[in-house]
């Protein structure tokens, strides 16, 4: 976020955190890694960031909240760390160590970030990307051995308004830099424009970035905020990331900022169906609190934004699946899908598969595909069905759709083709002209 503090708060803070298939905890090997749009933890298993951000180096004495996040659902907590570049200090060694191993302790992925970068070039004294890898620089010793626990956010929001066309040789370089110091974790990149990229410079130039990887283990981060106040924005930049087969998360949203309300319901609805992270912020201590998710860092005074984080139908409480290097339970118990007015029923087979309807606005609607495992775990799948009228796909996410006429084929990708047997998996989504329907569809298990 842009400006989150007072400077009298900073100070006083200053003085005083689906269903896979999937291999079992014992596999895990080297840390998180990229295959194409999804990231892969360190047992070779997709994970789907769902989490809230802690402003550590602005509360240091707020240690409790790394537990009530993790208990009120999140998978992974983004922690606000200093470079020593602005007023709020630097977040010592010593310090990250703790938040590491507390973030282990809570059964959380821990996504480090320097907030001293945000509006470089457009805000005054913040640090460069280039200085927040000397910062970096100094945690490697920190940070090695952690790749299956920790992201490293280079620098939040990086560029500002001013000169965003910058940010794509500064984003290289740091990357490169960071690969040169030694570090192998998962690198997170946020967008120019204060993170929403609304020059696009992120979008166009992402396949840049991730080719100067050596490791390909870059992940890019958009901050949805006023600029994407409409669904289709949200839809237009998520398709944007996918067509490029390239990753990428919601590093930080809101349900409204500066007066503006944000398209949150779809943030969550589409990344929800297409395998995508996301990160609310925050969880307290913002110098507006309409952008707390609970008031005081109290868990018992969560706010109506709140609500919308944690227990919203596609929230943290509803979604979010530990990494399985936690060695939780990996297959929670779930129901195969019912017929109700906004499903069609299954039809019999290797596979049952039904079509539901997210959300319907009128020109147009979204929906969502499950499929089901009947006797036998599934390596793929086929599904076809027939629009009774003119309701055609027009755009679909995580599956090959080919459509002739009415009819309609669509195949699994490779990562989401897996099922267990008895299981139901939501597999893949998509934008189609009205009306609204839900077909009777056949599956089957190639």
């Amino acid at each position: 976020m842009r400006v989150w503090l007072t400077a009298a708060a900073a100070a006083l803070a200053v003085a005083l955190t689906g269903m896979w298939q999937l291999v079992p905890a014992s596999a895990q090997q080297g840390g998180f890694s990229i295959e194409g749009t999804q990231l892969i933890d360190a047992n070779g298993n997709p994970f789907i960031m769902r989490g809230s951000t802690h402003p550590d180096v602005w509360y240091q004495g707020e240690w409790d909240s790394y537990g009530e996040i993790s208990d009120l659902g999140a998978n992974t907590i983004r922690v606000v760390l200093g470079s020593g570049h602005r007023a709020w200090g630097t977040s010592t060694p010593d310090r990250v160590a703790d938040i590491v191993a507390e973030c282990k302790a809570q059964r959380v992925i821990c996504v480090l970030e320097v907030h001293d970068t945000t509006g470089y070039g457009e805000q005054s004294g913040a640090a460069s990307l280039d200085q927040a890898v000397t910062f970096w620089q100094g945690l490697y010793s920190v940070l090695e051995g952690e790749e299956a626990y920790v992201l490293i956010n280079i620098g939040n929001e990086p560029i500002g308004n001013t000169d965003p066309g910058q940010w794509t040789q500064a984003t290289v370089n740091a990357v490169d830099r960071m690969r040169d110091i030694g570090f192998e974790h998962t690198l997170v990149v946020d967008a120019p424009n204060w993170g929403q990229d609304w020059t696009n410079t992120m979008r166009d130039n992402a396949p840049t970035v991730a080719a100067a990887d050596p490791l390909g283990n870059t992940l890019f981060s958009v901050h949805m905020y006023q600029v994407y106040s409409s669904p289709q924005t949200v839809i237009d930049y998520f398709d944007a990331f996918e067509a490029m087969n390239l990753p990428l998360i919601v590093g930080e949203y809101a349900d409204t900022h500066q007066g503006s309300t944000v398209a949150w319901q779809t943030i969550q609805a589409e990344a929800e169906a297409r395998g995508i992270g996301w990160i609310g912020w925050s969880y307290s201590g913002n110098s507006d609190p309409i952008l707390d998710q609970v008031l005081n860092f109290d868990p018992n005074q969560m706010t109506a934004y709140g609500e919308r984080i944690f227990e919203s139908t596609y929230g943290i409480q509803n979604t979010a699946e530990r990494a399985t290097v936690f060695g939780d339970d990996p297959d929670p118990t779930t129901t195969s899908p019912t017929e109700d007015p906004t499903t069609g029923g299954p039809t019999e087979g290797d596979c049952t598969a039904v079509v539901g309807i997210v959300n319907d606005w009128g020109s147009g609607w979204q929906g969502k595909v499950t499929v089901t495992a009947t006797d036998a775990a599934l390596d793929g799948w086929r599904l076809t069905w027939t629009w009774a009228g003119t309701t055609r796909i027009t755009s679909s996410w995580n599956a090959t759709v080919t459509s002739s006429g009415a009819g309609v084929t669509a195949t699994d990708v490779g990562w989401n083709g897996t099922v267990a047997s008895g299981q139901s998996r939501e597999v893949f989504g998509f934008i189609a002209s009205t009306p609204a329907a839900t077909p009777a569809v056949t599956c089957e298990a190639i």
